[in-house]
């Protein structure tokens, strides 16, 4: 399975702007600027996000982007999803119907191994996605990035955020 980058840069900004102070938004051009990415794609990730729900956006000359809710409230899923859409990641094309050893007549009626194999595997992989909150990544980021390069990322994004 292969996911677009811009989930990748969705989840990267949601990280971002879990820092921000409230009432505080931050500009698709700083975002872009942050992680080195095309603007103009980057925009369209930010927009699954809001018509989604899961950002806020304002317009004018300190508008950009905010979380619409607590980081403790959105997952991973929340935010794949918003990108890649709710489908499954399988798509079950029926090939056994093709099988010319077949009787005349005969009908397979439920789904076979293959599919239930690879739709449990998609479940297990969105339940995953499911109980990893974007609070969980932030507290895991403030570990893993050193102190200095969290306060100066954090000073940076503060003094872009309008």
């Amino acid at each position: 399975m292969i996911l677009k980058s811009q989930v990748e840069w969705a989840l990267h900004c949601c990280a971002i702007l879990a820092g921000l102070p409230a009432g505080r938004y931050l500009s698709t051009k700083a975002l872009a600027e942050f992680h080195g990415v095309p603007k103009e794609y980057l925009s369209k990730a930010l927009q699954h996000l809001s018509q989604a729900g899961l950002v806020d956006t304002t317009l004018g000359p300190s508008g950009g982007y905010r979380l619409a809710r607590p980081p403790s409230e959105l997952t991973f899923l929340d935010i794949v999803e918003a990108v890649e859409g709710p489908s499954r990641t399988f798509v079950c094309t029926n090939i056994r119907a093709n099988n010319p050893c077949r009787p005349k007549g005969y009908c397979e009626s439920a789904p076979c191994a293959v599919a239930r194999i690879m739709w449990e595997a998609d479940e297990a992989w969105r339940q995953k996605l499911r109980s990893v909150k974007l609070s969980d990544l932030v507290g895991i980021l403030s570990q893993e990035i050193p102190a200095e390069l969290w306060k100066n990322s954090f000073e940076w994004v503060l003094a872009r955020a309008g």
